[in-house]
């Protein structure tokens, strides 16, 4: 039995360490609050991970180090910089694998498939911030200092996840209500599952094959806004998804009043087009197969319609 210690009790934060506990590995969950999952083998702790040095005190002996944090989208530039730090410092002082939750922003603007092989041309704040990131961790990886590896995934799908779909157009579609979505609703998308992040994130924090670079989660196929609310419509047994194309300026106006809505326009092109992942490299070199997009559905629904599980 290895220590395993998670920053961040999100959706990925919390299935990574039920994942490990299930597997009769010994967790630390932080976050701010003390929140997540009440099972064995996986202790809640209150800590703010920005303190370098409290951090690298609770990850003291641990294996692996899972960074699954995600401060207020708003907050990025601020936020992000020294909880960054302090997962260097910590992994470096204990010697733990450290192992990112990142995402797709650091490409940019992509015409085509997103492969790992791209060069990180960021074109909005939130994508400098993540490049930033994983520049600085894999400079300390090089140098010898730590050893890390950064998985990316694309809009995720799963019970509490956020999102454009799951904020905006799933509850509408379960209320059978007419949905809005500041997309073209026919364009191919890929949506991740959280819980393959997670099996991701073990997968390659344990493998040194996975170390020193960047892989992108296992990934059902592409599917658009549209289909993906009219499939969730079968199998919630609500009303037919209706779905229509929000105006730009519907989002520009709602950011005046809401840090959410004004920190999603930078985001737009990937919604405007073909936003496509190809997660074949992990799939290949870990055998994990991608959930199906059913039963990241499933679960989906069911995570709004429940209240949250303990």
């Amino acid at each position: 039995m290895s220590l395993h210690v998670i920053v961040g009790a999100g959706p990925v934060g919390t299935a990574t360490a039920r994942l490990l506990a299930a597997q009769g590995e010994e967790v630390r969950l932080l976050s701010r609050r003390g929140g997540g999952p009440a099972v064995d083998g996986v202790r809640l702790i209150a800590a703010d991970a920005t303190d370098a040095a409290a951090l690298a005190r609770h990850a003291e002996g641990a294996a692996a180090l899972y960074s699954c944090a995600g401060p207020a989208y708003h907050r990025w530039p601020a936020e992000w910089p020294p909880l960054g730090a302090a997962l260097l410092h910590a992994a470096e002082t204990s010697g733990a694998v450290l192992a990112t939750t990142g995402n797709l922003y650091a490409y940019g603007a992509v015409d085509g498939p997103l492969t790992e092989q791209l060069p990180l041309r960021p074109n909005s704040v939130k994508g400098e911030v993540r490049a930033k990131l994983w520049a600085d961790a894999l400079a300390a990886h090089e140098a010898g200092r730590i050893r890390t590896t950064e998985v990316r995934g694309s809009d995720y799908l799963g019970a509490g996840t956020l999102s454009v779909f799951t904020a905006l157009v799933l509850p509408k579609v379960l209320a059978g209500k007419r949905a809005s979505a500041p997309a073209d609703l026919d364009a191919p998308h890929s949506w991740t599952y959280a819980g393959d992040v997670a099996r991701t994130l073990i997968a390659a924090a344990a493998d040194e094959r996975a170390w020193g670079r960047a892989w992108h989660v296992p990934t059902a196929p592409a599917v658009s806004v549209r289909e993906l609310a009219t499939r969730a419509a079968e199998l919630a047994d609500a009303p037919a998804a209706r779905v229509t194309r929000m105006p730009g300026f519907a989002l520009r106006l709602a950011g005046f009043f809401n840090p959410m809505a004004r920190e999603m326009a930078e985001m737009q092109y990937q919604l405007q087009g073909p936003f496509v992942l190809d997660s074949s490299a992990a799939t290949a070199t870990f055998g994990i197969e991608p959930t199906p997009t059913d039963e990241a559905l499933r679960e989906t629904i069911n995570g709004l319609r429940e209240p949250a599980r303990p």
